[in-house]
């Protein structure tokens, strides 16, 4: 519109400016991979993701496989999202295990696997951000452990590694070679390979002439965890994984292959009610813990702790966990002081642990972490209209408000202790403002559980007046 332009009459000017309101995106989507044989092809396809939200959604998945029993298990909690991905059937552990990580088909070019998760929102409307692929997540299948340079070689100026051996279904390593000076000094490894039975034997080619290096291998991250992080990472979301279920050691070594706020691993399975063989049979524990997870943000918002909630359906725990109030001797606790979440038995079955395998403690806690994901994910989701405007007081003003009138109602909720938005002029000089980027600062501060309640008992004669009062 022109002011110059002549009119004789009545006209309407819409002013598009100040602030927006900006909508916390949905936190208890839940992503679930997994099996179902027996499901109708039409309704549940192979990689390709079917949002369900409520039991009778599912009733076509059939009765074999991991998903009917982890959608049971789901909604034993109560109302959920549950973004399902159905793969193919596998006899052969490792080869199931590859499917279930998937990737990209050669011929088509649709995701497989896991990797669906990332056309879960175009799909189905909705982005999930707890996944669990029941199951699958608990093997340390056997991969490489280490590797040693017997020979450094030289003359090398690009070389390449082939590994060969493994055994029958083994999935092999990836790497790339370091070279340092012409000489071959180690392997920047991509996969780390599974399933391996049989030694597995490393071949250095190039230009160059000399180089050996020889493989080691033993016990190794779980390779579905492995693949979810990096979408956990670009989705901001959390990996509900089950640990091994056998021993405290094994879940130790579990633990300590993870270092990311990503994941958080339950220990032992537990047991649930089985429609197939009328008795109570032990499976993984992660769908009713990301059952849970869903049922404590509907019902008190995804700030609150899922720990000490009581899981619903649950008939036991595949090993024993003891408890006691103020032991820190108890295996609950020795695992929980390990980031492992488990179950204790007191009045029914709790969930007990609140810690991420992070390795930064500002993000130790599941709760903040997640926390900290809605808030982030929320803020830009909201923004969208903020993008291609014009670079105005009044553009840097509205944002700004939006932002804090967010914080504002966030910490009325409960969600955040305070939060505060600001544009910091050393974020934006000239020169970003001419090349078109802006940047808006802002802060806020998460409630955190309260894991540690401490009474300060005294043994006082002081009342004994009292009696002659």
């Amino acid at each position: 519109m022109s002011l110059t332009d002549f009119l004789h009459g009545v006209e309407t000017v819409v002013v598009d400016s100040g602030p927006r309101p900006i909508q916390t995106v949905r936190s208890s989507v839940i992503g679930l991979i997994g099996t179902a044989p027996e499901a109708n092809e039409v309704a549940f396809p192979l990689d390709f993701p079917v949002l369900v939200n409520r039991r009778q959604a599912a009733a076509m998945i059939g009765k074999t496989g991991t998903l009917p029993q982890a959608i049971d298990a789901i909604y034993d909690q109560g109302g959920a999202l549950i973004v399902v991905i159905r793969v193919a059937d596998a006899e052969q552990e490792n080869a199931q295990l590859s499917k279930v990580i998937g990737g990209v088909d050669a011929e088509t070019g649709a995701f497989t696997g896991v990797h669906v998760l990332r056309a879960a929102e175009a799909e189905c409307g909705v982005a999930p951000m707890i996944f669990i692929a029941p199951g699958f997540t608990h093997q340390r299948p056997i991969g490489v452990s280490g590797h040693t340079v017997t020979a450094q070689g030289n003359g090398y100026t690009h070389a390449e590694v082939t590994f060969t051996g493994g055994g029958v279904g083994a999935v092999l390593p990836s790497a790339t070679v370091i070279l340092t000076n012409g000489k071959v000094t180690g392997l920047d490894f991509t996969s780390l390979g599974y399933g391996i039975v049989s030694p597995v034997t490393a071949q250095i080619s190039g230009d160059g002439v000399g180089a050996a290096i020889s493989i080691q291998t033993g016990a190794s991250a779980n390779p579905v965890v492995g693949e979810l992080k990096q979408l956990a990472d670009a989705m901001k979301a959390h990996i509900i994984a089950d640990g091994p279920a056998t021993t405290d050691s094994a879940a130790f070594s579990y633990r300590n292959d993870h270092g990311t706020r990503r994941v958080y691993i339950v220990d032992p399975k537990v047991s649930g009610w089985s429609v197939k063989t009328n008795t109570y049979a032990i499976e993984p524990a992660s769908p009713r813990v990301a059952g849970l997870i869903a049922r404590v943000d509907n019902v008190s918002g995804f700030w609150e702790s899922p720990s000490n909630k009581e899981v619903y359906g649950m008939g036991g725990i595949s090993r024993p966990i003891d408890y006691a109030y103020g032991d820190k001797n108890s295996r609950a606790n020795i695992l929980n002081e390990n980031q492992i979440a488990t179950f204790i038995r007191d009045d029914g079955w709790y969930l007990w642990g609140n810690r991420t395998c992070s390795a930064d403690e500002k993000f130790a806690f599941l709760s903040v972490s997640r926390t900290a994901d809605m808030i982030d994910i929320s803020i830009a989701k909201a923004h969208r209209w903020a993008v291609d405007r014009s670079i105005t007081k009044n553009y840097l003003d509205d944002v700004t408000a939006s932002v804090k009138a967010y914080m504002r109602q966030l910490k009325t909720k409960g969600a955040i202790l305070g939060g505060d938005c600001w544009v910091d002029p050393e974020f934006n000089t000239e020169a970003d403002i001419t090349q078109g980027h802006v940047t808006f600062s802002y802060d806020f501060t998460p409630p955190y559980p309260a894991e540690r309640v401490t009474f300060r008992s005294h043994l006082v004669s002081d009342y004994i007046r009292n009696l002659f009062a």
